[in-house]
């Protein structure tokens, strides 16, 4: 099992779970993170730091969730790794919980 950065991110992109990761799994986006499945230990430690709650279980994924799994192994494959907490976008809180944001991320 591993663990998957879901929809919720997208525009708000807190980064509290970079820190907590003790094999450096996260990768960052203009707009969102993600998780390398093969880097991913399964450690649980990330999923609590998550303000918006976007980490989930690969087992816990919903449906609608689901197609989330292979994005975060497809970008994690081009995007850098990032170790350390950086400063929350300006409009973070506006777009956490908001619905419909995968048109919305940026490669």
């Amino acid at each position: 099992m591993t663990f998957v950065v879901v929809e919720n991110c997208i525009k708000c992109k807190y980064t509290d779970c970079v820190e907590v990761c003790p094999v450096d799994c996260f990768h960052e986006g203009p707009n969102f993170l993600v998780i390398d499945p093969e880097e991913c230990i399964d450690c649980t430690l990330c999923e609590p730091e998550c303000p918006a709650n976007a980490i989930k279980a690969e087992d816990d994924l919903k449906e609608h969730e689901l197609q989330f799994k292979p994005l975060n192994a497809e970008l994690a494959k081009s995007w850098p790794v990032i170790t350390e907490r950086r400063g929350i976008p300006a409009d973070a809180k506006e777009w956490d919980g908001k619905p419909n944001k995968l048109a919305l991320l940026e490669r």
